[in-house]
C-alpha cells in the first residue's frame, strides 16, 4: 500500500498532534517583532498565559486528570492511602532529633516525638503486608500504597512498599519552604500538586482503606475530611485505621462529641483503633471478604 492510500484510510489522523505541531514551530524558528511577541506562542506552551488568575478552572482540571491518568497506565485500581505526621522520627534516627535540641523545653518536644517512633515501623509494616498480599482485580492492582510523599510516617509507608518489591505513589504539595519527595516514592508515581484540594481528591478517589497515624494539622484535616464525607454520604465505607488509641484519645475527645450531640453515638464507628500492622491489615481483610 502506498503512502498516499495510507493517508486516505478512514481511520488515518487528520489533524497533527499537539506535541508535532510543537516540533514545527522549533524546526522553523522566525525573529520578527510578531513571532517573538508572547502572543504568539502556542496557547499551551505559554507558561505565562498558563499561570493567568483567569486560567485557574484549566489548572485544576490539569492537576486532576494528570495524576488520574499517569495512575491508569500504571495500572492502579486502589490505594491503602497513609496519613501521619512529617515530624516523627525514623527510630534508627531517633538519637541524631535528640541532639538538635538546644532548650529544656525544645527537648521535651523532641522525647515525645521520639517517643512516637515505633508509629513508623508499624507504618511501614502494615505497607509491607499490603504490598506482599499483591492483590490484583480486573487486571488493575489493588491496595498500592500512597502517602503524602513527605518524610517521617509518609516516608514510612512508601519504605515499606518498595522493600516488599513494590511500586508505591507519592502525592506531594508545593509548599512555601521546601518538601521533597522522599527516597522511597516509585518516580514515576510521584506527583506534585499546587492545589490542596485537587490533591486530598486524589488521595481518596482511588482509596479503598486509610490508615491515620499520629499527626498535626495536615493529618487532622485530612482525616477529619475523610469522616465528613463519609458520615454525610458523599463516600461510601471504607476501613478507616486509627493508629495510636493513647494519642487521639489525648488530643480529641470523639466521645464527648456523641455526648454533647454533635454527631451521633454510631459514628464512632466510621473508623477502628488499632495498635499494630498486622491487626490493621486483619480489618481491611475482613472488610472486603479477602482469602
Amino acid at each position: 500500500m502506498s503512502e498516499d492510500d495510507k493517508a486516505r484510510g478512514l481511520t488515518r489522523r487528520k489533524f497533527y498532534k499537539a506535541e508535532q505541531e510543537a516540533s514545527f514551530a522549533e524546526a522553523h524558528p522566525h525573529t520578527t517583532p510578531q513571532t517573538q511577541d508572547p502572543a504568539y506562542r502556542l496557547a499551551f506552551r505559554d507558561t505565562d498565559f498558563l499561570l493567568r488568575e483567569e486560567l485557574r478552572p484549566v489548572r485544576f482540571q490539569l492537576e486532576l486528570l494528570k495524576a488520574e491518568m499517569l495512575l491508569e497506565e500504571a495500572r492502579i485500581g486502589s490505594t491503602l492511602v497513609v496519613y501521619g505526621s512529617a515530624r516523627i522520627p525514623a527510630p534508627e534516627a531517633a538519637e541524631a532529633a535528640l541532639a538538635t535540641a538546644t532548650t529544656p523545653e525544645r527537648r521535651a518536644v523532641i522525647e515525645r516525638l521520639v517517643a512516637k517512633a515505633p508509629w513508623y515501623d508499624e507504618a511501614r509494616q502494615l505497607a509491607r503486608i499490603a504490598t506482599e498480599a499483591a492483590v490484583v482485580e480486573n487486571g488493575m492492582r489493588q491496595f498500592v500504597v500512597c502517602s503524602g510523599g513527605g518524610p517521617s510516617i509518609m516516608e514510612a509507608a512508601n519504605r515499606g512498599a518498595i522493600e516488599a518489591g513494590g511500586e508505591t505513589v507519592g502525592l506531594n504539595i508545593l509548599l512555601p519552604h521546601e518538601q521533597a519527595p522522599n527516597a522511597y516514592v516509585t518516580p514515576h508515581l510521584s506527583f506534585q500538586f499546587h492545589y490542596f484540594a485537587l490533591r486530598k481528591m486524589h488521595f481518596l478517589l482511588r482509596a479503598r482503606a486509610v490508615a491515620v497515624f499520629p499527626g498535626g494539622f495536615g493529618t487532622f484535616d485530612e482525616f477529619f475530611e475523610l469522616l465528613t464525607l463519609i458520615q454525610t454520604g458523599k463516600m461510601k465505607p471504607i476501613p478507616i485505621l486509627l493508629y495510636g488509641a493513647d494519642f487521639w484519645n489525648r488530643v480529641i475527645n470523639f466521645r464527648a462529641l456523641a455526648e454533647e450531640g454533635v454527631i451521633n453515638a454510631a459514628d464512632l464507628n466510621l473508623f477502628t483503633p488499632v495498635e499494630t500492622a498486622a491487626e490493621g491489615w486483619a480489618v481491611i481483610r475482613r472488610f472486603y471478604e479477602l482469602d
